[in-house]
């Protein structure tokens, strides 16, 4: 694997060299995870110069459920969020994949490239299937990594942020580039992985902050709801407040999320707490998110309030990715010797 420092290093000295691909499954609000986890990196790449594409992963909502429920809700509330936080329309890319059809013919040939068993043995696939709330999964769950190398190499991305756990279905995007190349004509670059360094929030129960889990605060959410969700957040009975992620995992995440929003070093933060105990940590951490958050939320409540705009936006997104994906499937297919 690349060293990432090098990598940020190439990036920073010529950012139009790169373009990126990153997107989320339209299942419900966007939460503070997402935003120290992932939007908030989007956006500094972005106003580096860096051209992104942000995909609004629709149809792989239904890999591991049998319905999308209230879609177009999920997706403009998605929308919203992208805009809310910062990414710029003018000069991103926001689409639906279900609104790209050549996207989806890329499928076909990608999935002829790996093999049933490399596919199984993937350690996300395997994690998800385990994980799944179905007493069964489809062949979508399956093909899970493949769908994704579709959606990273239409647009020819190469450059793709990821957390670690995400590095095995990278490595088949990889895979699938390089065998194409190989076997037909060099039409794929292959993407480079830019690490993540921002550390993974967990949700008020303690647990990995999810939407599936109920245990997450929206962007979107009112400052009271804030303040509530945040008051029952798991502590412990130790009064007095340190950062010690790994034996006070719960308080640590507290201090953590209010340095986040701060700007500050977490041990700073939780010196000036000191004994003042979960009430004082409590508070604290609801200023400071509440603060942090209280434009972006102005701002989402007006994109919001608008959904003609948001469709606009979607509508121009979804007609660039198309023609993108066009392009890249007439190279596809006369590389393949079907140019008829």
């Amino acid at each position: 694997m690349n060293d990432p420092d090098d990598l940020e290093r190439r990036v920073a000295a010529r950012p139009s060299a790169f373009r990126i691909l990153t997107g989320d499954r339209p299942t419900g609000p966007l939460h503070l995870g997402h935003y120290f986890g992932t939007l908030a990196n989007r956006v500094r790449l972005q106003r580096a110069g860096v051209e992104l594409f942000v995909l609004v992963a629709d149809y792989q909502v239904l890999t591991d459920r049998d319905v999308a429920d209230r879609l177009e809700e999920h997706v403009l509330g998605l929308v919203a969020d992208h805009l809310a936080v910062g990414v710029e329309p003018s000069t991103a890319t926001i689409f639906a994949h279900s609104a790209v059809p050549a996207l989806n013919q890329l499928m076909l040939p990608f999935l002829s490239l790996v093999t049933d068993a490399e596919l199984r043995r993937n350690p996300t696939v395997k994690d998800e299937i385990q994980n799944s709330r179905q007493a069964s999964v489809s062949g979508l769950m399956l093909t899970y990594p493949v769908h994704q190398a579709a959606d990273i190499l239409f647009c020819k991305a190469n450059l793709v942020p990821v957390g670690r756990d995400q590095l095995p279905h990278q490595e088949i995007t990889r895979t699938v580039a390089r065998r194409f190349n190989e076997r037909y004509a060099p039409v794929f670059p292959v993407p480079e992985a830019l690490l993540s360094s921002a550390p993974v929030l967990l949700g008020t129960d303690g647990r990995k902050m999810s939407k599936s889990r109920g245990n997450a605060i929206a962007l979107s959410a009112s400052e009271d709801e804030t303040a509530r969700l945040l008051t029952r957040a798991k502590t412990d009975a130790d009064r007095h407040i340190a950062y010690d992620p790994e034996n006070r995992p719960e308080v640590a995440n507290l201090v953590l999320l209010a340095a986040l929003c701060q700007d500050r070093d977490p041990h700073d933060v939780a010196a000036d707490i000191g004994a003042g105990g979960a009430a004082a940590l409590k508070k604290t951490v609801i200023e400071s998110v509440n603060e942090f958050f209280r434009p972006i939320r102005e701002r989402r409540a007006v994109y919001a309030d608008d959904p003609e705009q948001l469709h606009r936006i979607l509508a121009e997104g979804n007609a660039h990715a198309r023609a993108v994906a066009d392009r890249t499937l007439a190279e596809v297919r006369t590389a393949m010797g079907m140019p008829y």
